[in-house]
């Protein structure tokens, strides 16, 4: 049942790949772009009738070993359907869902764009639905993967609308305040800068806290949205 599904999802992506969109994508991703560039309106709906008809044969083991097979040898695409398979099954996550999705990470997610869309789509509702605590997320800061680190805080910004707290978010994010990785940083700029808008005495004071250790382009992101002359106090003190 596995090889049939795989193989028909490479004869669509194979058969809807357009050479103008790699073209038109391809800049977005510095270490390479590796897709078949097609129209979005096609796989959505290819997606979608996908997840329909599969409902009843595919249990969530059933795509956790399709997904895992799409993840060792499939392109931007196949990947992003494997993430969008997974979530059709949310109801069935547990905490052993969640261990099994992280070792994509080990030889699968390689760029930024699949890192996001798992953290968009998937990763939140292990939290929204009690199936994990932040305690469990944060085993990822410790993540060989830069990728896997970056999964840290940008899935705390999807989560941020329905009212996530700062101290929340600091207590997971702390550990990766002095990363070295530029696309984990801009994540916890950007988490930052997002949970500044609504809370804005807590973010300032741990700005203030990291803003002589931490890597300036957290702090380029993290202050964006304010005042020309207010973002100066953050800057990195001269010695």
């Amino acid at each position: 049942m596995i090889q049939e599904k795989l193989k028909l999802i490479k004869q669509f992506c194979q058969q809807n790949s357009d050479p103008a969109i790699i073209e038109k994508y391809s800049k977005y991703f510095k270490e390479g772009y590796d897709g078949y560039g097609i129209e979005q309106k096609v796989f959505e709906e290819q997606r979608d009738k996908w997840i329909h008809e599969w409902a009843g044969e595919m249990t969530i083991d059933n795509y956790l070993d399709l997904s895992d097979e799409l993840f060792k040898n499939g392109k931007l695409e196949e990947k992003s359907l494997a993430i969008m398979f997974i979530n059709s099954k949310r109801d069935k996550f547990s905490k052993s869902t969640f261990v099994r999705i992280g070792k994509w990470f080990d030889y699968g997610i390689d760029n930024w764009a699949t890192t996001d869309i798992l953290c968009m789509v998937v990763m939140p509702n292990f939290l929204n639905d009690n199936v994990i605590n932040f305690d469990d997320l944060k085993t990822w800061n410790d993540a060989e993967s830069e990728w896997q680190r970056r999964a840290v805080p940008v899935t705390l910004v999807e989560m941020i609308k329905p009212g996530l707290k700062a101290s929340e978010a600091i207590k997971a994010i702390e550990p990766l305040m002095m990363d070295k990785s530029v696309y984990v940083q801009k994540g916890l700029g950007t988490l930052l800068r997002g949970l500044w808008k609504n809370q804005p005495d807590e973010i300032e004071a741990f700005l203030l806290k990291w803003k002589d250790q931490s890597p300036r382009m957290i702090y380029q992101y993290a202050t964006e949205k304010m005042d020309k002359e207010y973002r100066k106090k953050f800057r990195k003190a001269k010695v």
